[in-house]
């Protein structure tokens, strides 16, 4: 496993982390003793960073998570969570609700601090109070010793330019969905956070699910147009005999200035296979092919949160 540095942070994270959503139920039903094990198994193959947050699952993800990593050495893992999002249309971004979200998530991650706490999916809230009060209560909340550090999430890329502008004091940013074979606008802002000093973690790889043999779950934005190219794709790959999830990973993964890249499975061994991956050489006529295949949804994407924090 290859570790890199997490922006000014000081931490090491893994090229590849752990994300637990699919803990919480949020692709479907899980055994918790296999979540428990997916966990350890992600452990013992050197991942060393796990993403959570109370929104997934509706806590459960938070729940199962801090189960599994009770037996282990807490100095020997990076656990970062969210706060701000709590349901499909529940957001609070006020300093009051924000503090008492961060002591849930302690109790239930059983931990007395996260390593980074990110307010989640700030597109769908008021980025003028964000900013003004929500990220300086997550600062209060360095000072209290329950985060070492803090950022942000979302999808719209122009939510980060727009901190970026403002001078928000960030240590991280997640994005997600815009650094894949079919989308890869975050690369032009990956310059703007290494000067800043903010380091980058990247989810969904496969664009939850569309980049995969198995393809995406009905409630996925993306349209009809996304999804019947990028099923081309995966049934190019698959005649190839390979799994176009994992071509994702190995091309997201490889990324510079990314320092980590977060995927979600309760699957031990699908969690292996996708280490497996990512320490192979990328197979380069197979990604020549399957980007040509992408080519028509290149930069395509969805609408989320708020219109005027999409520009």
């Amino acid at each position: 496993m290859q570790y890199r540095p997490l922006g000014q942070t000081g931490l090491q994270v893994s090229a590849l982390s752990l994300g637990a959503a699919s803990l919480g139920n949020v692709y479907g039903d899980i055994d918790e003793r296999q979540a428990i094990a997916t966990v350890h198994r992600a452990f013992d193959l050197g991942i060393n960073t796990f993403d959570a947050s109370p929104y997934y699952g509706g806590t459960l993800a938070e729940t199962v998570l801090g189960k599994a990593l009770r037996p282990l050495p807490r100095d020997r893992y990076v656990l970062m969570t969210k706060c701000g999002r709590y349901g499909p249309t529940e957001f609070d971004f006020t300093p009051a609700r924000l503090r008492r979200s961060i002591d849930d998530s302690l109790r239930r991650l059983g931990t007395d601090h996260v390593d980074v706490l990110q307010l989640h999916d700030i597109e769908f809230g008021d980025l003028t109070q964000i900013f003004a009060e929500a990220v300086p209560t997550l600062h209060e909340l360095v000072t209290a010793g329950k985060t070492r550090f803090v950022g942000i999430t979302g999808l719209p890329l122009a939510i980060f330019r727009r901190a970026l502008a403002a001078g928000c004091k960030l240590d991280t940013i997640l994005s997600y969905c815009h650094a894949t074979l079919f989308d890869r606008t975050l690369f032009s802002l990956l310059p703007d956070f290494l000067g800043a000093g903010i380091g980058v973690c990247n989810a969904s790889p496969a664009a939850m699910g569309l980049l995969s043999s198995h393809g995406p779950r009905d409630w996925h934005p993306a349209d009809q147009t996304i999804r019947a190219v990028c099923k081309q794709a995966a049934d190019h790959v698959r005649a190839r005999g390979y799994e176009l999830a994992l071509l994702a990973m190995q091309f997201s993964c490889s990324v510079p200035g990314i320092a980590t890249t977060i995927c979600g499975t309760a699957s031990p061994a699908e969690i292996a296979a996708n280490v497996a991956a990512i320490v192979e050489p990328i197979d380069k006529v197979l990604l020549a092919e399957v980007l040509h295949i992408l080519d028509p949804i290149d930069k395509r994407t969805w609408p989320q949160g708020r219109p005027e924090n999409s520009a």
